[in-house]
This record gives C-alpha cells, structure tokens and sequence, in this order.
C-alpha cells in the first residue's frame, strides 16, 4: 500500500516563491506582495473562493518563467518590453500540474497591457481577468521602495498607477486600486514581517493527500522548474532520482522507501533554482565568490523543503547529498553517523550521474573511469563503500536507469521548447 501525505499546498507554493526570490535582495517578498495585492483587488469583484485561490497561485509563482537573474531584474523595470516572454515560458511549466492549470493561464497573460480593451485578447485569445490584476499588482509592488516606510510613497505609488488607467492597466482596475489605497493596511502588509502569515490566511488554500505516485507527479513541477531553466541542467534531476531508485532498490529498500527517494532526486537541486543561471551555465572555473554562492544551493534546498510538512525524510535525503561520511561535505559538515542511508544514497547517485550523463561541455565517462572515481571516495572515507560496492556489481543495470530516465527527459525538454517557442 502506497504511504499518504499531507501537503499543504501554500507551504508548497511558498517555498518555491521563496527560493527563487532568494536570487536577489531586491526580489525579497515580491511573489507574496504581488500575491496578497492580488487577492485584496479581487476580493472587491466578488470572485469565488476557487477563483480567488487560483489568483493566489498565479501571483506566488508569475515570475517562474523568468530563468535567469537579469530576467528576473528585467521585471523590475515598470515599463518592462519582455515579460510576455517569461509569462508563456512560466505558464509552459505550471500548466504540466493539473492543480495549477487555471494559474498557469492567468500567468501566461500577466503582462498584457490593457491598451483601451484591446488587452482583452492576446494571440486571438482570451485574457482572463485575473492576467490584469496579477499585472497591476505586479507593478505595484516593483514601485515600493524598500529603503522608505510605505505610507510616506503610498500617493507617489497610486499617482503613477493612476497614470496609467485605460492604457497599462484595467481602467476598473485602477478605480479598485484607489479605493484601497485609502486605508493604511492596504501599505501595510506589503512591507510587513509577518506578509507571509496574512496571505496564507486570507487565502486558505487548504491540505491536499497524496500518495507516493501522487507525490512523485507534484515533485515533478519541481523537477521541471529546476532542470529546465538550462540546457547544462535540463535532465541533470531526472537522472539522479532514477539512480537513487534503482540503487535504493538494489540495496534492499522497500518500494515505497525507493519511490521516496526519487521524489528526493527530483527536488534535490531545488536551491539552484537561488543561483544565477549566469552561474550554472558558466564554462569556466568560477571565482571564489561565484563557487561560495554555488555552494549555498543546497542549504537553500533544505530550508525551502523544512517548510512542508511530511517530507522530512525527503528533505533530508535531498539536501544533504554533497554531505561527506568523513565530515568534510557541506553545508552542514554532517559525518557518518549523523547520515541515513537515503541522504548516503543520494550523494552516490548525485556523483555517479554527473559522471555518466553529456554534458553540454563534455560527453559522459566510460565505466572503467566511473568506477575509478567512485572506488576512490569510498576509499577516502567520502562516500558509502557499500554502496560503491552494489554500483560496482550492478553498474550496467543502474547506467540504463540512468540513461532511460534522461533520454525521456531530453524529449520533454525540447517539447517543452518547442512549447515557448
């Protein structure tokens, strides 16, 4: 039988807008601020409770699309000429999740400007309404500056959204936007510590059960939104939670605990998702500042994951795989005794597939060389000699776990390519 979980889908949305503000100070919040300015406008409408929970999703993910960081500070700009391009790209990636279809098409249009009702279409297409409220909201909290109390801009900001009735922005919109601009907490939860609290409580998004197939298909969003940001990374994930499973199983581990481990491989680079693409994606050896940030990913991975209950072993498991047995791996400095067997596991896996998989600057190593390596860190004390051993025995039937799960991979990748165009 299939173990369940509970996840709670705002904890679930949350720590991925979390970790991909995370890319710089200036994105702090911005997901929630652009969220919680959503729904307060939509309140005014009168819209369903599903509906308003659908903007929610929308406003805590509309820049999910938007792959590198001078993407993301091109948002930053008011007046800004290509969202439309992360806005399809965001809307590519969320549509794949059932439960976020609906938030996937209202970010697909969350940069269409109203432009005297033509904004009512894009493409020949219907723009739902909530495209053009997660679009002024957007703006709204790009004009807030962080380093003044909000009340004190709160005219200057209304003033330049005013500007731009019938033209960026809904016209009724607008009108919404002025009535509460009116009241101080309207300003107030923007810049408020506790931003985070009051979204998830006027949202009530709720709990959903899942079991572990169910479980894999949710971890896949974040498998995508990883992997798919670049073509060093595109199947990078893929690969690893098939290694994990495979190897997981060969050891002994029941179904259900090797399922497990591939929902870890799937979110285990989730806090690279706070590194710049321009970062992953460089060729050379990087400065030492460059490599100390690239370092951090994982322990972003495992204070984004702490958010969601029910998944302690997943997260630990996925964010303690460059943890060393002797002690030395990061970013916890974890030895031995302090690793289970499923954050071992995926510290093999996570070594072997990047020594196996293409990459875009070099093809992958041949067995012999694989084993070589692998042999040596379990002889340094690094890695789980056992498990090195069951690699050793078992490396063609791993390799084509491997190599089948990120063939499948590639083929998404270019669809999904294709898909953004």
């Amino acid at each position: 039988m299939n173990d369940r979980t509970e996840i709670n889908l705002f904890d679930f949305l949350n720590c991925l807008s979390d970790v991909m503000d995370w890319l710089s100070p200036a994105l702090t919040s911005h997901h929630l601020q652009v969220s919680l300015l959503a729904f307060r406008i939509a309140e005014q409408l009168d819209w369903s409770r599903d509906k308003l929970n659908d903007l929610v999703m929308a406003g805590m993910l509309h820049d999910v699309g938007a792959l590198s960081l001078s993407e993301r500070m091109d948002t930053l700009r008011f007046e800004d000429l290509t969202g439309q391009r992360h806005a399809v790209t965001g809307a590519a990636l969320l549509s794949q999740f059932e439960p976020l279809a609906n938030a996937a098409s209202i970010v697909r249009f969350h940069h269409v400007a109203w432009n005297g009702g033509a904004g009512r279409q894009q493409g020949g297409e219907l723009v739902p309404l909530g495209s053009h409220v997660i679009h002024i909201a957007d703006r709204i909290s790009l004009l807030i500056d962080r380093g003044r109390e909000v009340l004190g801009q709160s005219r200057e900001i209304l003033d330049r959204i005013r500007g731009h009735a019938d033209t960026m922005f809904h016209p009724e919109l607008v009108e919404i936007v002025t009535r509460l601009a009116d009241s101080e907490y309207f300003w107030l939860d923007l810049t408020s510590p506790l931003l985070g609290k009051v979204l998830a409580r006027s949202s009530r998004l709720g709990t959903i059960m899942l079991d572990n197939d169910e479980l894999l298909s949710f971890a896949n969003i974040f498998r995508r939104i990883i992997d798919f940001r670049s073509p060093f990374t595109a199947t990078h994930s893929s690969g690893v939670a098939a290694s994990a499973e495979c190897l997981g199983r060969l050891l002994g581990l029941s179904a259900n605990e090797s399922l497990r481990l591939r929902i870890a491989g799937f979110v285990h680079d989730l806090g690279k998702l706070a590194i710049p693409t321009e970062i992953i994606e460089k060729k050379g050896c990087l400065t030492p500042e460059e490599y100390n940030v690239m370092r951090s990913h994982t322990f972003c991975t495992f204070r984004t994951l702490e958010q969601i209950d029910g998944l302690q072993d997943i997260n630990r498991a996925a964010s303690f795989h460059h943890e060393r047995l002797d002690g030395t791996g990061y970013p916890f400095h974890l030895d031995g005794p302090r690793l289970e067997i499923g954050a071992r596991i995926m510290a093999v896996a996570d070594v072997f597939t990047a020594l196996t998989e293409d990459r875009p600057y070099r093809p992958g190593m041949k067995a012999d060389s694989v084993l070589a390596i692998l042999l040596d860190h379990a002889s340094n004390g690094k890695l789980d000699g056992r498990l090195i051993e069951i690699v050793k025995a078992h490396y063609d039937e791993m390799n084509a776990a491997r190599a089948t799960a990120q063939a499948a991979s590639v083929r998404e990748y270019q669809a999904f390519l294709e898909t953004i165009g």
